[in-house]
């Protein structure tokens, strides 16, 4: 192995090393145990004899109980009790989202009464019966209504923490106790929290508490951050902690573990493991380069007619939101570009399978377990294995198409930009064409984005050594999982 592997090799070691033992002692000391409430999973963060108030947590649209773990665990270091739970449809929940998404009285209201069953097992746990809640985007709205409804049956909830919050249900009176932090850079929800606080007081601002009868509300900003680095922002932990504190008058002193930078470097230090391990690979002649004008051809007409080709006969036929849809027009992508790019041949060659295993074993069950441990859910329940095997037909062939028209990865990088430009591009314009099946497709492209930076990083050094056929099965695979394990289960009706 060459000295720059090893130093690579030693660094990345390192790197995860640090991060999981600093990440491990946040959750040390607390007995965090699993809690099914039905069919719903939860687990409960606590210190050892606890018996301080109850938090409910709930995640937003395409989270999990993982996402929302800075809270959680700093909460329970803080001598609550907290209880996390993933929705109908998202993480290890079985049971999928159902009912009309566009209506108060279908979707939202099944999620509601899930939340209270919730709130409920809170309210039995032995201990202070006192409970508030916390959550974060879609989840903001769920918890409004479900404390409107809590306060209408006599139970009401003591505080609530909305996170990046859109909800039409706030009004001037209720919920009494509300606090609202949004990033620095979600302008929108930012007026929207300002709002909120001007239903109570017309001049009120960001960071200034306002009160009117037993209404309370406070508009607060974390800094440097968006929609999803807020779940990770010191600052927006300490501010729910203080705010609950206030609510019961009590106390907090303990420190702010911050979880986000441990995490970016754990995650990092498994991208960077995979270098040197990918030069251990036996090494295969690569894909010849395409000419330019062959280039453009295989990216534009692909990305053309796969939306025209799919988007018109669209059908939902797969428990997943626009899973289908995703699956169709990869595989027709990636077919069309095959052939447009003239590499047949190419595709049919011998496969490097340790290669292949690699590159799967890494950027799935590695990576994966990482992810799952401290950031999202990325282990599937039996309803989403099947989800990933039919997504397979799309993602591989999309991604052996895609390794070989970047070259093995070896292409230049305005090659290797425009590629997945035109596939973004592609599937925007899928969602355009039909806007009112397909909107859905617009929210997986992050998914997309942040999978051709870490996932395609991988693939590139396998593409280097073991050729585009190698890499584009394994990253096949990658995008399959971390697609099915991304978006919701839903079962319209």
């Amino acid at each position: 192995m060459k000295p720059a592997h090893i130093a690579i090799a030693v660094a990345a070691v390192i790197a995860m090393l640090v991060s999981v033992f600093i990440l491990e002692k946040t959750r040390s000391g607390l007995e965090i145990s699993p809690l099914e409430v039905g069919s719903t999973p939860v687990t409960r963060y606590q210190l050892p004899g606890a018996t301080g108030p109850a938090v409910v947590v709930a995640h937003g649209f395409a989270g999990s109980r993982q996402i929302m773990q800075a809270y959680s665990l700093n909460l329970a270091r803080a001598g609550y009790r907290v209880l996390a739970f993933d929705f109908e449809g998202h993480g290890s929940n079985p049971r999928p989202m159902s009912g009309d998404v566009s209506s108060i009285d279908g979707t939202t209201a099944l999620l509601i009464a899930e939340t209270r069953r919730v709130i409920d097992a809170a309210r039995a746990l032995p201990g202070d019966q006192a409970v508030s809640l916390l959550g974060h985007s879609m989840a903001t709205d769920v918890l409004v209504r479900a404390a409107l409804a809590e306060r209408e049956g006599g139970q009401p909830v003591a505080a609530l923490v909305a996170i990046s919050m859109f909800s039409e249900a706030v009004s001037a009176t209720v919920p009494e106790r509300l606090l609202i932090i949004s990033g620095q850079w979600e302008s929108r929800l930012r007026q929207a929290a300002l709002d909120a606080v001007r239903l109570v007081d017309a001049d009120g601002e960001e960071g200034e508490l306002v009160t009117s009868g037993s209404a309370a509300r406070l508009a607060l900003v974390a800094p440097w951050v968006e929609h999803v680095g807020v779940l990770f922002s010191p600052t927006a932990v300490r501010a729910a902690i203080d705010w609950l504190d206030e609510t019961y008058g009590r106390e907090s002193n303990n420190e702010i573990a911050p979880m986000g930078p441990w995490i970016l470097l754990l995650l990092a230090g498994i991208v960077a493991m995979s270098y040197p391990l990918a030069a251990r690979l036996p090494e295969r002649a690569s894909t010849s380069g395409l000419s330019t004008r062959r280039f453009l051809m295989a990216i534009l007409l692909p990305a053309i007619a796969a939306p025209v080709i799919v988007a018109p006969f669209y059908s939902n036929f797969l428990p997943v939101l626009v899973a289908d849809y995703l699956m169709i027009h990869l595989a027709v992508y990636g077919i069309l570009q095959v052939w447009l790019s003239g590499q047949i041949r190419e595709i049919v060659k011998p496969v490097a399978w340790r290669a292949v295993a690699l590159l799967a074993f890494w950027g799935i069950a590695v990576f994966g377990l990482a992810l799952d441990r401290y950031a999202a859910s990325f282990w599937p329940n039996g309803e989403r294995v099947v989800l990933i095997v039919l997504l397979a037909l799309g993602t591989v062939p999309f991604m052996l198409a895609d390794s070989v028209v970047t070259g093995s990865g070896r292409a230049a990088l305005w090659r290797r930009v425009a590629a997945r430009v035109a596939l973004l591009a592609s599937l925007i314009a899928g969602a355009l064409i039909d806007p009112e099946n397909l909107t859905f497709v617009l929210i997986v492209l992050p998914v997309f984005v942040l999978f051709f930076f870490v996932h395609g990083l991988m693939g590139r050094w396998v593409a280097r050594r073991s050729g585009a056929v190698a890499a584009g099965l394994g990253l096949g695979l990658c995008l399959a999982w971390a697609l099915g394990v991304s978006f919701p289960l839903f079962a319209g009706g």
